[in-house]
């Protein structure tokens, strides 16, 4: 796995920008406010659900797309993060069924 974009850094790279909208007119095409927004482009908020379906009309792509995005970004913040060396394994559960549940 590997450093995963914020979802808001491809909102800006992928469309804002290369559109040249500005972060107050897509906001007002989005139905939001523009610190909201920047919010999210900065990586300081993540993408709702709400947002998604919103970003997924505005930017013809699906809610699932942005979703996605902002979990694996999660996923991987927490990673870093999250100390784990005091948790132990539940008795009976071997390595090989973890496998199942990470992907």
């Amino acid at each position: 796995m590997y450093d995963p974009p914020h979802p808001g850094e491809v909102l800006m790279e992928t469309y804002l920008g290369p559109l040249e909208l500005t972060v107050t007119e897509a906001a007002k095409m989005l139905g939001i406010g523009r610190q909201a927004l920047s919010s999210i482009i900065s990586g300081h908020t993540g993408v709702s659900v709400s947002m998604a379906v919103k970003l997924a009309k505005a930017c013809n792509t699906t809610p699932q797309m942005w979703l996605n995005m902002q979990q694996l970004y999660d996923l991987w913040q927490a990673r870093k993060a999250v100390d784990t060396t005091h948790v132990r394994r539940f008795p009976g559960i071997s390595g090989q069924d973890e496998a199942r549940f990470i992907t």
